[in-house]
C-alpha cells in the first residue's frame, strides 16, 4: 500500500514538473517573472518540485491576491430567485430579491449597500437568519464567498488532496479537494480549488462552509476568477444554488438559485493628477469657426442640456454604474439611427447610447443619451426586441420629453456612490410614458422592424407570465418600469395585442432569454462587450429559461492571451475537461 501511494505521489510530481515545463517556454522563465499590481510585487520563486512546496505555491497566491486587493472596493451585486417546480417548465421563480453595494476589501471587509435598508439586511456574515420562522437573505454572506478563507488558508488549518488536471477554457488547471481539519474551528470551507498550472494561482472554488450554525445557512457556492490583470485572477462571479427537487425529496427550507457579480476594481484607483502633465498649451491656436460669437437663447438651452447630460453621465460612470464607451453602444446607436433615418427625423444633436452595468430590467434617456441595463440586453431575444426598448426612449428624446436639466448645476452631483440612486431620477409621468409609447409606434411601423415585432410583442407576453416572480427585476432604481405596481405590463403594450399566443411547450418560440447570455463584463475597468455564443439547441421547454438565474461558466483565458478565433471550435471551453491522459 505504501508503494501504491509512493507511485501517485510520483505521477503527480511528474505532471507539476511537466506544466512546469510548459511554463518556462514562456518569454520569461517562471523563476524571474514578477507580478506587479496596485504596487504588491510578487516574485514567483520557480516551478514548485514537491507536492508541499506546490500547497504553499498557492497559499501564497491567495494571499497575495487578498493583499493586491486591500483598499480596493468594487460593487457587488447579488441577483436571487426563489424557485418552485413548474410542470411544465421546471425549477421557475416565484419571487426574487436584488442587493447592490459597495464592497470595502480591506482588512476588515465592509460592506454599504445602494438600496435603502429593509428587514432583509440586517448584519450577518454568511447566509441567512431564521425570525420567527421567515427566511431572510444576507447580502453580505454573498459578498464573502469569493475567497475559501480569508483569515487562515493554509496548511494548519487546511488539507489539501490532488485530484486531475482540468481544462476551463483555454486554462490548465490542477484540481486539489479542500477540507478542514479537525476542530479547526467554525466557517471553514470545503470543497474542491482549480489552480491554473503557470503562477499557481487559485481561479475557481466550488463548495460551502462548515460546520453549519444552529442559525443560519451555509450556501453552497460556485465561485470564479478573471485574469483581467497580469498576474493576478480576481474574483468576478459567484453563483449559489439551494433546494431538492427530486421526487421524495423533504419540502424545500430554502431554495433559491442566485448570481453574484463583482465590478470596479479600478474605479477610483486611477491618478488623474498625473494628467496634467501630459497637457500641452498652445497659445497660438485660434477658434476661426463662424459661430463665434454667443449663443442664442434655443442654443443656449440645448448647450445647458447637453451639460447636463454630460454630468449625469460622468457621475454614473464614477459610481461604477455605467460602462465606458463602447463597442456595444455603437450596436444600440446603429438602431437608433435606424429608427430615425426611416422616418425622417432629424436631431439638433446625434442620438448617443450608454449600458448600465446592473441586472434589474430599465432604461432611461437623459438629454440626447439613451441608457440600457445590463440585464436588459441580456434577456432581450433579438434586434427587433432591442428596437422595440430604444424606440421607446427615442420617443421621449424626440417629444422633448427631457427630465435632466436640473442636472446641469455641478454641485447636484456632489455626493457618495451608494446615494446615487437617492439622489438621481429620470422617471416620467404616466401620460409623457403614454405619449413616448405612442410616438415608438409610429417609429417602429415605417422602419425596418415592423415586419419583426411579433417577437417583441412575445417578449412582452413573457413579462406579463412571469411579472409575479420578478418584481425586483422589474424594479427601476433610475428610469421607468416595464409593468404598473400590480403587474400588468405598461410599456409598449399595444405591441401584445398583434403579436401570436405565448405557447411555452413550442421549442421554436424563444420569447425571453435567460440573464447572462449576452453581455461580458470586465471586472477590473468595466468595459464590456457582447458575447459570441454559438447557439444551442433547445430540447424541452425547461431549457428555455426565460429570465431566470442560471450557472456561470466563463470562458477562462489568460491575461492579453488573443483569441484564435478559428481554433475556438476545437480547442476546450468553460465546460470543465478531463486530461485523459493524467498527469505525465
Amino acid at each position: 500500500m505504501t508503494k501504491f501511494k509512493f507511485m501517485i505521489a510520483a505521477l503527480v510530481l511528474i505532471g507539476l514538473s511537466a506544466a512546469g515545463q510548459e511554463a518556462t517556454q514562456q518569454a520569461v522563465p517562471a523563476s524571474q517573472t514578477t507580478n506587479v499590481a496596485n504596487g504588491v510585487s510578487v516574485v514567483a520563486t520557480g516551478t514548485p518540485t514537491t507536492m508541499d512546496a506546490l500547497i504553499d505555491r498557492i497559499i501564497q497566491r491567495e494571499h497575495a491576491l487578498m493583499a493586491m486587493l486591500n483598499g480596493h472596493t468594487p460593487l457587488v451585486e447579488t441577483y436571487l430567485q426563489d424557485v418552485k417546480m413548474d410542470p411544465v417548465m421546471g425549477i421557475s421563480p416565484r419571487a426574487d430579491h436584488y442587493f447592490l453595494g459597495k464592497m470595502d476589501l480591506g482588512a476588515t471587509v465592509e460592506r454599504r449597500d445602494f438600496l435603502s435598508k429593509d428587514s432583509s439586511m440586517e448584519s450577518s456574515m454568511l447566509g441567512g437568519i431564521t425570525r420567527l420562522f421567515k427566511f431572510e437573505y444576507h447580502p453580505m454572506g454573498f459578498s464573502w464567498m469569493i475567497f475559501a478563507d480569508r483569515e487562515n488558508f493554509d496548511k494548519e488549518h487546511y488539507d489539501f488532496q490532488y485530484v486531475r488536471r482540468e481544462f476551463l477554457g483555454n486554462v490548465r488547471c490542477l484540481l486539489f479537494e479542500v477540507k478542514p481539519k479537525p476542530k479547526s474551528g467554525n466557517g471553514r470551507f470545503e470543497g474542491r480549488i482549480w489552480v491554473e498550472d503557470q503562477d499557481f494561482n487559485i481561479v475557481r472554488l466550488n463548495g460551502t462552509f462548515v460546520p453549519r450554525p444552529r442559525n443560519a445557512y451555509f450556501f453552497h457556492m460556485d465561485s470564479w476568477r478573471l485574469n483581467v490583470v497580469p498576474g493576478f485572477w480576481v474574483p468576478a462571479y459567484v453563483y449559489s444554488e439551494e433546494g431538492d427537487f427530486s421526487y421524495g425529496a423533504k419540502e424545500n427550507k430554502v431554495a433559491f438559485k442566485a448570481q453574484t457579480r463583482l465590478w470596479s476594481y479600478q474605479l477610483g484607483k486611477d491618478d488623474r493628477n498625473s494628467e496634467l502633465t501630459e497637457m500641452l498649451v498652445d497659445s497660438s491656436v485660434k477658434d476661426d469657426s463662424p459661430a463665434t460669437q454667443d449663443y442664442s437663447p434655443l442654443q443656449a438651452q440645448r448647450q445647458w442640456q447637453q451639460q447636463a447630460e454630460d454630468n449625469v453621465l460622468e457621475r454614473l460612470q464614477k459610481a461604477g454604474l455605467l460602462a465606458p464607451a463602447g463597442d456595444i453602444d455603437k450596436v444600440l446607436e446603429t438602431v437608433a439611427n435606424n429608427l430615425l433615418i426611416t422616418n425622417n427625423v432629424e436631431l439638433p444633436r446625434p442620438v448617443r447610447a450608454r449600458v448600465m452595468l446592473t441586472s434589474p430590467l430599465e432604461t432611461f434617456s437623459v438629454g440626447n443619451t439613451i441608457v440600457v441595463s445590463r440585464g436588459l440586453l441580456d434577456v432581450l431575444p433579438d434586434e427587433a426586441c432591442l428596437a422595440m426598448v430604444i424606440s421607446h426612449e427615442l420617443g421621449h428624446i424626440v417629444l422633448g420629453h427631457n427630465t435632466g436639466s436640473k442636472y446641469g448645476f455641478s454641485d447636484r452631483m456632489v455626493f457618495s456612490d451608494q446615494a446615487t440612486y437617492r439622489n438621481m431620477g429620470f422617471s416620467h409621468s404616466p401620460q409623457e410614458e403614454d405619449q413616448a409609447d405612442q410616438k415608438a409606434l409610429d417609429l417602429l411601423k415605417n422602419s425596418p422592424y415592423s415586419p419583426k415585432l411579433d417577437s417583441a410583442g412575445l417578449f412582452l407576453k413573457q413579462l406579463v407570465d412571469r411579472s409575479q416572480g420578478l418584481t425586483a427585476l422589474l424594479t427601476p432604481h433610475l428610469g421607468n418600469s416595464f409593468t404598473d405596481d400590480k403587474g400588468v405590463v405598461r410599456r409598449m403594450a399595444a405591441l401584445m395585442n398583434s403579436s401570436p399566443a405565448l405557447e411555452p411547450n413550442k421549442l421554436s418560440q424563444v420569447a425571453a432569454l435567460p440573464l447572462g447570455g449576452r453581455v461580458r463584463l470586465n471586472p477590473w475597468d468595466n468595459h464590456v462587450e457582447l458575447i459570441k455564443a454559438a447557439p444551442v439547441a433547445i430540447i424541452t421547454a425547461r431549457d428555455k429559461m426565460p429570465f431566470e438565474v442560471t450557472p456561470f461558466f466563463p470562458r477562462l483565458t489568460r491575461y492579453g492571451m488573443a483569441e484564435d478565433q478559428s481554433a475556438s471550435a476545437t480547442s476546450p471551453d468553460a465546460t470543465p475537461t478531463k486530461d485523459q491522459g493524467g498527469p505525465n
